[in-house]
């Protein structure tokens, strides 16, 4: 037998008895497994989530009568004895069939769905499908049709201008139809074209 051959020989067996080895030395010295698992809480947000009952990413989602869609979502919302549930940065869209939309944002809320009701605290938004920026404290809404209503003063931009007013209601004033926002108590335009 040749010098090269007899090198192959014992490659053949020396080779897959070196990867053995090898494999076998990974299994021995491996680390062990962590049985004690890390919670990705800290203790102040473990704290209060134990304290009281509270839903993440909660939402609602409906329809009107006329085939308008409302969805409500929030990031929070969290329940307290003989208390309405508080929802955090509560967000709301409503598209109707005719083809408008309404957006609504505030930084707090309660939704009631037994009471057709739903509010909006504390920094309100309202962007309407034209461009209309309407801010306010307080906002309360109907969940069934699309109605609400402004109980506080209001600051409006648009393409039109700047406008205020003490009281704003959104309304349809026909079944079905377009949806108004009617502004009262004091209003004032300051046109800019």
């Amino acid at each position: 037998m040749d010098p090269y051959s007899r090198t192959v020989s014992y490659l053949k067996v020396l080779l897959p008895l070196a990867a053995l080895a090898l494999l076998s030395t990974l299994f021995m010295i491996s680390r062990g497994v962590e049985t004690e698992a890390v919670i990705p809480f800290a203790d102040r947000e473990i704290e209060e989530r134990l304290r009281g009952q509270q839903v993440t990413a909660p939402f609602f989602s409906g329809s009107t009568a006329q085939g308008d869609e409302i969805q409500v979502t929030a990031t929070v919302a969290r329940a307290k004895a003989d208390e309405p549930v508080i929802a955090s940065s509560l967000e709301a869209e409503i598209r109707m069939v005719a083809g408008g939309r309404l957006t609504l944002s505030s930084d707090r809320g309660t939704v009631h769905p037994d009471q057709d009701l739903a509010r909006f605290i504390g920094n309100v938004e309202l962007t309407t499908a034209d461009g209309m920026v309407v801010t306010t404290e307080a906002l309360k809404t109907q969940l069934s049709r699309v109605q609400a209503e402004s109980p506080g003063a209001i600051r409006a931009t648009s393409a039109l201008g700047d406008l205020t007013a003490g009281h704003m209601e959104i309304t349809s004033e026909t079944v079905g139809g377009p949806v108004h926002l009617l502004f009262t108590k004091g209003v004032k335009l300051v046109y800019a074209p």
